[in-house]
């Protein structure tokens, strides 16, 4: 009997080890996640802001018009309003937009490919060309930006948005890399079955591979969002007028020429950070499943 009380009593002990250890990492990430938000509550709070209230000592986080009762919208969204009348913001966005949905699509269908020819059809040198193919990644871009600025200007595209997203048709190394390891978990079976029901490559593909890496594809779909709809340095290469600009290149020339409108660039931004946000938030189950999966062998 006292054997038995003495387990129960250890294992009492070791359960509240862990239940204190489990408070204090999810103490630490509150911690360090409000550490993390408070330049982003910053940009929201300044971008409802006037000019006065900005650098106002002591500095005071609820704008003025949160506390005003009634609250008018025009004059709640002042920033806003003037900052999308001033600049051409959603022609600036529609510009973004057709980048980024380009550039998502031609990414997934160019690495899903190539990655599927990596890891499902055995060929002479595959691995070696694959090798070659991650070496890719340790190429600067700085090497290959005035060969392809060149190429591009040769075709007649500069001060045009077709350079912004044609290179990815091409695809990428690390999404490639990246689509390959979660193809190299799905068992062959399912392909040799496909087989001898007289399937070929392109529908095993398209009906039996694509439905199985959703995980990985929204992995690189949402990077892929995230890098063409921050590009700047693209942009800065390409674009020369104002109406063929997107909205980082935009709020950077927003900034240039009127740096002390703080409130009505604060407001650009946020507009500009919210897409970013919303979608992280719908889709972080799908990233976090799709890093936590790949590389994963059966």
């Amino acid at each position: 009997m006292a054997e038995i009380v003495s387990a129960r009593t250890a294992k009492r002990v070791r359960l509240a080890k862990k239940a204190g250890l489990r408070l204090l990492l999810y103490a630490a990430l509150i911690f360090g996640a409000a550490v993390f938000s408070i330049p982003f509550l910053w940009l929201v709070t300044v971008s409802f802001k006037g000019p006065d209230e900005i650098f106002a000592q002591p500095m005071q986080w609820i704008p003025r018009v949160w506390r005003e009762r009634p609250i008018e919208l025009a004059e709640l969204f002042r920033n806003y309003i003037a900052a999308t009348e001033f600049i051409p913001f959603w022609l600036w966005i529609r510009n973004t937009l057709h980048v980024t949905v380009l550039s998502v699509a031609f990414t997934l269908l160019s690495c899903s490919l190539v990655a599927y020819g990596f890891s499902r059809i055995t060929w002479r040198a595959r691995d070696v060309v694959f090798v070659l193919v991650l070496a890719t990644m340790m190429l600067p871009a700085q090497v290959t930006m005035i060969p392809v600025f060149l190429i591009y200007n040769k075709l007649g595209w500069y001060n045009t948005l077709q350079p912004l997203w044609f290179g990815t048709l091409f695809g990428n190394a690390f999404s490639i890399f990246l689509l390959r390891q979660f193809m190299m978990t799905i068992p062959k079976d399912l392909e040799d079955a496909a087989k001898i029901d007289g399937c070929g490559h392109p529908r095993i593909y398209a009906t039996i591979i694509l439905p199985l890496i959703k995980p990985a594809l929204a992995v690189v779909a949402i990077q892929t969002f995230r890098s063409a709809w921050n590009n700047f340095l693209a942009p800065y290469i390409y674009i020369n007028s104002k109406e063929s600009m997107t909205i980082a290149l935009g709020l950077q020339w927003f900034r240039a020429e009127h740096a002390a409108w703080y409130g009505e660039m604060m407001a650009t931004s946020l507009l500009m950070t919210l897409p970013l946000v919303v979608i992280f938030v719908f889709c972080q189950r799908y990233m976090i499943r799709g890093i936590a999966l790949t590389g994963i062998k059966t």
